[in-house]
């Protein structure tokens, strides 16, 4: 089982026959791969490598000796001073043991490996794709941001070379970041046809650079024509005869003799501590130094001891079975074993590949251990493999995976761990700690209350800076004078903050009063869909300060509710300059970007949507880091412009009806370049003085004590919008469209649709007129009490999607701001 060629049968034999596929190329090829089938819509066959040390279990020094005699072919072909300024990229998964190996054999060569694992705080330095793969995204994630951007050569590893195009596809995104004169490839078999050959040739003289081939073996698969569809339609009969009899590849035959009870986990595995020296990086995820291989080399022989004293006296035959990127620690621990043990040892490592197994000689894959994957994978749960495993005899088996993975799903029954002591009469499991690289913030740490806003300090962190003993505000009418005569943006003052009559006050408890219910259910059933689709522990980040009181609902929702403590912060986004860069960069070091879930209070026209999609790809960009989904949860989308909303609805929240001493007594967010540096996230004030006016936490806890009665309400007005056609239709932005026209207004920047913009326009603007829809009820009591107060004409239509529709028009009202947040002028 452990040679391509095993008592005159080659393990390539089965396939070729039954399908036609043929290797055709140096004598080595037969001796170096086999053939298997896997369930793969973009290739049938895979090459089962017999020296890599994934699917074919094999002697460590021969895994680890083919690496490394290909890393001194690269030393020679550059020549020690090129070596001396080389950097190794390896390919996940197959090849992150093979490139380190290569490494080593160039001598002093840094290494760094693709991974499909993010690691929150870790920024990507580039990313590819893998054409024929069944997982395909490939991140790159150094501790270093510098590893990669020298001139020295990059020397590419993978297993092996098909088409060429992850090639492509890694150097043409790393080349346009990081450029250089040369390129080294290294596989241990070239199988690329001739015309894909020439488009490596003819790409490295597009880009000016030079790029090398070094493989340990070359040749051509040549494929029949309906190939891939014969070879479905195997692994589709094979497997279905598989699951009807229950061949080795599947069944788990019982336990035999005594089995040892020294881990109170489970009762036939031996937990083995490593003493893996601290901080000294499990393999090439975040890159792997010079300094870091001397510190390795010199712990091995002590780790390998400790293996070696699990073992029984009496084995003949050990395993010792890696973790599919975790492929080098495992590999250079057996391979140390192997010294120390008069018993043969063996290497190889789980997998994510699907491939068929039938136990045939001439196959590769002999048998299949299933088993659930186990280190949370970014792609969600799915099967994982261990070929060749299951049936070859061994008295032990050692799993090595690191902490990421030492999860209750790798202990359950059915896990790796209780699958392997179904085959082996002793197995062993050591732990690799999960290096992460740490990155101390020069960020400063969340503001909170009540040093920062009158909310409790768990409700809420502002990712903001503390603006409160500058003089920013202006009146209304200045303001806009200011910002239509010299071009400043609107961003870069504060309105006085408006001061609420006694009348206007007792209309604001009414309607607070008279919606709390509405409001709870809504809040209960946006934060059960982003529970069920967006994260079951999603991290709330409410764009401050209308989305903050919403967020903070939120949050106590999932406690009430779940028992969850969910973390909540504030951050800014200004119109036409986008969110605050620094506030994203502190949450991607703090938490996975993947959870982040952006909040707001209502859409109106859907501009800030488009504005935070916009941003989170210049982001992207600028930054390298990924994750951050644009998709906003709002309490009430009547522009109809998210997925993820409590009601589409157009009534008045009543935390619309106020300013800061609703929402924690906190300013709009301010953004100006003397006040606001590069490295500054945007600023905002605390308005102190208001508190005996302030109603922030009244409004929390008249909308949360409803919570208990509405319980049922949220369970079905959830499972109804869980079910539902929730993709946006932007009927506001068109409606909007349709007013700016009718209106002679001819922008959609001046059309403030919905309860809630309606109000800010009286409060903060000087508008021209608004729109009411003929019948609105007492969800319009506060406009039209601000509308009688400032003296604007409130007119009614008949046919409106909105309850009401505020209007600034740059005739009649100075500095009225457009889509940049400057004014336009007509």
């Amino acid at each position: 089982m452990n040679n391509a060629v095993n008592n005159g049968v080659w393990s390539g034999s089965w396939v070729a026959e039954r399908l036609g596929v043929q290797l055709v190329g140096d004598d080595e090829l037969t001796e170096l791969l086999g053939l298997a089938l896997r369930r793969n819509p973009k290739r049938a066959h895979l090459l089962v490598s017999n020296v890599l040390g994934k699917h074919v279990p094999q002697s460590p020094s021969v895994v680890y000796g083919a690496g490394f005699a290909l890393g001194r072919r690269v030393r020679e072909l550059l020549g020690a001073d090129e070596a001396a300024r080389a950097v190794v990229l390896g390919y996940a998964e197959t090849a992150t043991g093979l490139g380190h190996s290569v490494a080593d054999g160039i001598g002093s060569a840094p290494y760094l490996h693709s991974t499909r694992r993010p690691v929150a705080g870790v920024a990507p330095a580039g990313g590819f794709e893998e054409s024929h793969s069944h997982a395909t995204s490939h991140l790159l994630l150094p501790e270093d941001p510098g590893l990669l951007a020298g001139d020295g050569p990059l020397v590419l590893v993978d297993d092996e070379f098909s088409t060429g195009n992850t090639v492509l596809n890694t150097i043409r995104d790393l080349h346009e970041r990081y450029p250089r004169r040369r390129y080294v490839v290294v596989a241990l078999v070239d199988m690329r046809s001739a015309e894909d050959a020439g488009r490596l040739e003819e790409f490295a003289r597009e880009i000016g650079a030079r790029v090398d081939l070094v493989a340990a073996a070359s040749g051509t698969v040549r494929l029949p024509e309906g190939v891939l569809e014969k070879g479905q339609e195997l692994v589709a009969r094979y497997e279905s005869e598989s699951a009807a009899s229950g061949s080795r590849s599947s069944a788990r035959p019982a336990p035999t003799g005594p089995r040892p009870d020294d881990n109170p986990t489970h009762p036939h595995i031996t937990r083995v501590d490593l003493h893996w020296p601290p901080g000294l990086p499990d393999g090439g995820r975040h890159g792997f130094t010079p300094q870091h291989r001397i510190r390795l080399e010199s712990a091995l022989p002590a780790m390998a001891a400790r293996l070696a004293e699990a073992l029984p006296a009496d084995a003949r035959r050990v395993h010792v079975l890696g973790f599919e990127e975790l492929m080098y620690a495992p590999l250079r621990l057996a391979r140390e074993l192997e010294q120390v043990v008069e018993a043969e040892v063996r290497y190889s490592t789980t997998t994510r590949s699907p491939v068929l197994a039938v136990d045939d000689p001439g196959y590769a894959i002999r048998s299949r251990i299933v088993f659930p994957a186990h280190d949370n994978p970014a792609d969600g749960p799915g099967e994982r493999y261990a070929y060749n495993v299951a049936g070859a005899g061994f008295d032990a088996v050692i799993a090595v995976v690191d902490s990421v993975a030492d999860t209750p799903e790798l202990h359950a029954p059915d896990g790796l761990l209780d699958r392997l002591a179904a085959h082996t009469p002793h197995a062993v499991l050591a732990v690799v700690p999960s290096y992460v690289p740490e990155r101390p913030s020069m960020l400063p740490e969340p503001l909170r209350g009540p040093a920062f806003s009158s909310y409790a300090p768990e409700e809420v962190g502002w990712l903001l800076q503390d603006l409160s003993d500058v003089t920013l505000e202006a009146p209304t009418e200045e303001r806009e004078e200011a910002i239509q005569s010299g071009g400043a943006h609107y961003a870069e003052s504060l309105p006085v903050e408006y001061q609420p009559s006694e009348q206007y006050q007792a209309l604001f408890h009414t309607a607070l009063e008279e919606s709390a219910a509405r409001l709870a259910q809504a809040v209960g059933a946006v934060t059960e869909i982003v529970l069920a689709e967006r994260s079951p522990r999603p991290v709330l980040v409410s764009l401050a300060r209308a989305g903050t009181p919403v967020g903070v609902l939120m949050r106590r929702w999932a406690q009430f509710r779940h028992g969850l403590d969910l973390p909540h912060y504030a951050v800014s986004i200004v119109r036409g300059r986008g969110i605050d860069a620094n506030a994203l960069r502190w949450l991607a070091e703090h938490h996975d970007p993947r959870d982040v879930v952006f909040v707001d209070g209502w859409t109106g026209k859907g501009a800030i949507t488009r504005e935070l999609a916009a941003a989170l790809e210049e982001f992207e960009q600028s930054d390298g880091i990924t994750g951050f989904d644009p998709e906003i949860a709002v309490l009430a989308d009547p522009g109809s412009c998210v997925r993820t909303y409590g009601t589409r609805d157009d009534y008045l929240v009543p935390s619309a009806c106020l300013n800061s001493t609703v929402s924690g007594l906190i300013s709009r967010t301010v953004l100006r370049a003397d006040l606001v540096g590069p490295n500054d996230y945007h600023g905002a004030k605390f308005y102190r003085e208001l508190a005996g006016a302030d109603v922030s936490v009244a409004f929390l806890d008249a909308v949360s004590a409803r919570f208990p009665e509405v319980m049922d309400a949220v369970d079905a007005t959830a499972k109804e919008l869980l079910s539902a056609d929730r993709a946006p239709t932007w009927e506001g932005w068109k409606a909007v469209e349709r007013i700016s026209e009718e209106y002679g207004i001819h922008d959609v920047n001046l059309v403030k649709p919905g309860v809630g913009e309606t109000t800010r326009v009286l409060l903060r603007r000087v508008p021209w007129k608004i729109l009411a829809r003929a019948g609105a009820g007492a969800d319009l009591d506060h406009v039209r009490l601000l509308a009688e107060q400032r003296g604007v004409p409130v007119e009614e239509v008949a046919e409106l999607p909105y309850t009401c529709v505020g209007l600034i028009h740059p005739r009649y009202t100075r500095g009225a701001t457009g889509a940049d947040g400057k004014a336009v002028n007509v």
